[in-house]
C-alpha cells in the first residue's frame, strides 16, 4: 500500500449530517497518517460515480452503498466502510445512526413536557424514518391513546406535490386531540408541520410542540417559530468509520462489524419550549411573557392580558411552575442575553436594550445573581468552548 492510502469518500457533502461524517473524518486523519482524498459534491442518494470502480483505491468509505455495489467491493477484495441508512446484512463493515434511539429521545423530551397526544409525521419507504418512528412508539406508554402517524413518499418520482403534502399534513393535524406533541423524521419534515400548523392558525408550542431531527441550524432558526431538533451524531460515525478503514487498510479483519451510534441530545428551541398545562390562563400568559419580554412587559401586564387578578396569576405560576410570574419573565429575557452573547458581538448595552433591560449595570446584575457568572466571563467561556 502507499504510504499515503489513496481513499474514495462517497458521502453527500448537500446535508449537515454528511458534512458533519466528513468532519469526523478530518478529525481521525489529522491525529493519525494522512490520506489521498477524492471526493466530490454530491446529494443525498446520488448514485456512486462512474469512476468508482474503475480506478485503485486502498479504501472507501461510502454513504451510497447497495446490494450490488457490496458484491462488487467484496470481489475486489477492497477494505470498505458503509454508511448507508436503506440497507442491513450486506456484508461490509457498517456504522449509522442509532435510529430507534433517536425516536424514544424525542418522545421523551416531548413527554418531559407534559404532552400525553403524540403523534409522528414521517416518509414512507424510508428505512431511517420508519425506524425512528418505530423508537418513538415504543418509548410512548400505553395510556389508551394511540400514536398517529403521517406519512408520504419523500424523494421518489411518485412523492406528491409540495403544497398537496402540506394540505393533506394540515387536513391530518387538524383531526388530532390538542395540546399535541408531533416529532417529524427530520428537520425537512419538521418545517412542514410547522407550517401546516401556521396555516391552521394553531399556536406553536402551546397547542401543538413540534420536533425535528438532524439540528440543521440554519433550517430550524428560520422555521417559525425556531424548530427544536434532536442532534445524531454524525461526526462520531465518520471518525469511527474512518478509525475503522484504517484498520482495515492495514490488513486487520474486521469483518461483520455493525454498529449504531446513539444521539447526543435534544436542542431545546422555541417550538417544544412550553410546559404542557391544562390551563388556559397560564397557556396564555406563558404565550405573553414568550412575545413580549423582551419589550420590557410586566407582572400587571401579563394578568391584564389574561384577565386575572395579580394574586391569582402569582398563585397559578408557583402551582404549575414553582416560580413567580416575574421570575418566568427574567429567564425568557436571560435566555435572549445568552443568545446574543454567544452568536453576536454586540456591546452589552445594545444587548441589555434588545433584552428589554433599561440599563445594562441592571442586566449584570440580574445576569450574576440567576446565571452564577457575569456576562462577560460567559461569553468568553462561549469562545472558548467553539474554538
Amino acid at each position: 500500500m502507499a504510504e499515503r492510502p489513496r481513499v474514495a469518500l462517497i458521502v453527500e457533502m448537500s446535508t449537515i449530517y454528511g458534512r458533519r461524517i466528513l468532519e469526523g473524518i478530518v478529525e481521525y486523519t489529522r491525529a493519525h497518517r494522512p490520506w489521498s482524498i477524492f471526493l466530490e459534491q454530491r446529494e443525498l442518494r446520488a448514485p456512486p460515480p462512474p469512476w468508482l470502480l474503475k480506478l485503485r483505491w486502498d479504501g472507501i468509505i461510502c454513504r451510497s452503498t447497495t446490494p450490488a455495489l457490496a458484491r462488487a467491493f467484496a470481489r475486489r477484495r477492497l477494505p470498505a466502510v458503509d454508511l448507508n441508512d436503506l440497507y442491513a446484512g450486506l456484508g461490509v463493515p457498517r456504522i449509522w445512526s442509532d435510529m430507534q434511539a433517536i425516536g424514544r429521545l424525542g418522545a421523551e423530551h416531548l413527554l418531559e413536557r407534559g404532552f400525553r397526544n403524540l403523534a409522528f409525521c414521517g416518509f414512507s419507504g424510508e428505512t431511517w424514518s420508519r425506524e425512528r418512528c418505530a423508537g418513538f412508539r415504543a418509548a410512548v406508554p400505553a395510556t389508551g391513546s394511540e400514536v398517529s402517524v403521517y406519512e408520504s413518499p419523500w424523494l421518489a418520482h411518485h412523492a406528491p406535490d409540495w403544497d398537496r403534502d402540506q394540505r393533506r399534513i394540515r387536513d391530518w393535524l387538524r383531526a388530532l386531540p390538542r395540546p399535541l406533541g408531533v416529532m417529524a423524521c427530520n428537520d425537512v419534515r419538521g418545517q412542514q408541520v410547522l407550517n401546516a400548523c401556521r396555516n391552521l392558525g394553531v399556536a406553536v408550542p402551546e397547542d401543538v410542540a413540534v420536533l425535528g431531527v438532524d439540528n440543521e441550524q440554519v433550517l430550524c432558526e428560520l422555521c417559525d417559530p425556531p424548530l427544536s431538533s434532536v442532534e445524531p451524531n454524525p461526526r462520531r460515525i465518520g471518525f469511527e468509520a474512518a478509525e475503522l478503514l484504517d484498520r482495515r487498510m492495514r490488513g486487520e479483519r474486521v469483518a461483520g462489524v455493525e454498529r449504531t451510534i446513539p444521539p447526543l441530545g435534544v436542542v431545546t428551541r422555541q417550538s417544544t419550549d412550553v410546559l404542557c398545562i391544562d390551563d388556559a390562563d397560564m397557556a396564555g400568559a406563558l404565550r405573553f411573557i414568550r412575545e413580549r419580554a423582551c419589550s420590557g412587559v410586566t407582572v400587571a401586564e401579563v394578568a391584564d392580558r389574561v384577565a386575572v387578578s395579580r394574586s391569582l396569576l402569582e398563585r397559578r405560576f408557583r402551582k404549575y411552575l414553582g416560580r413567580s410570574p416575574q421570575v418566568e419573565i427574567r429567564l425568557a429575557q436571560l435566555k435572549r442575553v445568552k443568545q446574543l452573547l454567544a452568536e453576536t458581538e454586540l456591546p452589552l448595552e445594545a444587548i441589555a436594550r434588545l433584552a428589554g433591560f433599561v440599563h445594562p449595570e441592571y442586566l449584570s446584575v440580574v445576569f450574576k445573581r440567576m446565571v452564577g457568572r457575569t456576562p462577560g466571563e460567559y461569553r468568553r467561556q462561549i469562545v472558548r468552548r467553539v474554538r
